[in-house]
């Protein structure tokens, strides 16, 4: 009788959801697990699906710009009421909000890497204060641990500028599209490294509050 070449192997019933089922690290906020979404190549937005888990596609990109770096979030974490404070404190705004996503992560890498829906371990070096139409929408800049090119970086600071400047361009026109010109995004403020670490433990706590 001939077996079965599977018979004996384990597996899971169904996938971890990358938001909830992934956890984010045991070195956070210093060392992070990031999923990622995007990657420099695609010309369309991926998004993961908040019910089901999977990747779905957002919507083309309209014009030509594409995201300069691996672009996703981090797992288990929500930008609600502790995030936003933090962003109303920078900024003297009290009317903005979180805008109830995963906080988002823009990891840096020399690497060629041909898709999302993969796992990067990742170093949060700063981020961009963002804000989209009143909600708090910050993004974490980060690199790609051991990374040749970007891995010994500490600092938004030590980043060539001409690259942060790609990373603004992209978020200010990535919403915009032949009928619709107007900008809807702002960029107040990069920030450094303990300033990422602050809003990445905001966001882990926004998310244990509201997933306890």
């Amino acid at each position: 009788m001939r077996r079965d070449k599977n018979e004996g192997l384990n597996a899971e019933p169904h996938r971890a959801h990358p938001w909830h089922g992934v956890e984010p690290g045991a070195g956070l906020p210093a060392v992070v697990t990031a999923y990622i979404e995007l990657v420099p190549t695609d010309t369309v937005k991926y998004e993961v699906d908040k019910v089901s888990g999977i990747l779905r596609m957002d919507r083309p990109q309209q014009y030509s710009n594409v995201c300069p770096s691996l672009y996703g979030f981090i797992p288990r974490t929500l930008c609600a009421e502790r995030f936003a404070s933090l962003c109303r404190e920078r900024t003297g705004r009290s009317i903005l909000i979180g805008d109830g996503d995963s906080l988002d992560i823009c990891v840096l890498t020399k690497k060629t890497v041909a898709h999302g829906d993969i796992l990067v371990p990742a170093i949060p070096i700063g981020g961009l204060r963002m804000i989209d139409a009143e909600e708090a929408d910050d993004k974490i800049l980060a690199v790609l641990q051991g990374d040749a090119a970007f891995g010994a970086l500490t600092d938004v600071s030590q980043v060539p500028p001409a690259l942060v400047t790609r990373l603004e361009h992209y978020f200010l026109t990535y919403k915009l599209s032949p009928d619709r010109a107007d900008r809807v995004v702002e960029i107040t403020e990069s920030y450094g490294r303990e300033e990422a670490h602050e809003v990445i433990r905001r966001s882990r706590e926004d998310y244990g509050a509201r997933f306890s």
